[in-house]
């Protein structure tokens, strides 16, 4: 399982390395549980450097290498300041920031080719859903930045469904609606790959994901965990999801012991 915190531009400086310090007071994630958070950029250096309790994230990356970029930040600049996993392909990056299929794809490369773990984003508009095209939506999505990479780097390869109709309006999809989609690209990676290396990559719920209902979304067959935004900015509400997955992990650890 893994729960990854998405902080989007929120928090001072010394906020953050309250967070920080809050959390690291509180006890090590669960058996099974790895826990990321992503903070402002330039927050990054600063808290590699702190050695923080858990994985360093950064929200985006350039799609170029270096050179006259003014502005960007590339992937092995992220590396460098301590960073191991980069979100790419977030809604709020596509809709507002014109990150399309393209460009969304050669920022997976540039992570991957810089050893990094990428979490990809992808998901449906309310539209896409109410005019049931959401499912090719989606996998639209996976083909055009997933299906070129070759095998040995889809260990660092997660996928985040997050419907986009569910980011920050209070509306969550259903266990059911979650569940569906998650299946759906579980059975894409196996076609396009193998059903093992399907089984092993993560799958992160992402679409108002809190405490009250995660219990519920993590107990789905194929999510993996999730991709919080406004629950992750408070270290209490945090763990709390990170207790959920625990709980969740350690029911899937005794199903596969009782199962051999």
């Amino acid at each position: 399982m893994l729960v990854a915190g998405n902080w989007k531009s929120n928090k001072s400086f010394n906020e953050a390395k309250e967070f920080a310090n809050a959390f690291a007071a509180m006890p090590p994630a669960p058996a099974g549980v790895e826990v990321m958070i992503a903070p402002p950029a330039p927050y990054l250096a600063a808290m590699g450097d702190a050695q923080p309790p858990f994985r360093l994230g950064a929200q985006n990356v350039s799609a170029s290498g270096p050179g006259a970029h003014t502005g960007e930040f590339t992937a092995e600049m992220l590396a460098g300041c301590g960073v191991q996993d980069v979100i790419v392909g977030h809604s709020e990056r596509r809709d507002g920031y014109g990150d399309d299929d393209k460009v969304v794809a050669e920022k997976v490369d540039r992570v991957l080719e810089a050893g990094l773990r990428v979490i990809f984003c992808c998901g449906e508009s309310l539209q896409d859903r109410q005019t049931d095209v959401h499912f090719d939506k989606v996998l639209r999505q996976m083909e055009s930045a997933i299906l070129h990479l070759p095998s040995d780097v889809m260990d660092r390869v997660v996928v985040a469904y997050e419907p986009i109709w569910a980011i920050g309006t209070g509306l969550t999809a259903t266990e059911e609606q979650a569940q569906e989609m998650h299946a759906a690209i579980r059975g894409w990676l196996g076609e396009a790959f193998d059903e093992d290396m399907a089984k092993s990559i993560p799958l992160l719920y992402g679409g108002s994901c809190k405490p009250a209902n995660a219990d519920a979304l993590f107990a789905c067959a194929d999510v993996d965990g999730g991709l919080i935004g406004g629950a992750a900015l408070d270290p209490d509400s945090f763990r709390a999801l990170v207790e959920s997955a625990g709980r969740v992990s350690a029911a899937r650890i005794e199903a596969g012991a009782e199962a051999s």
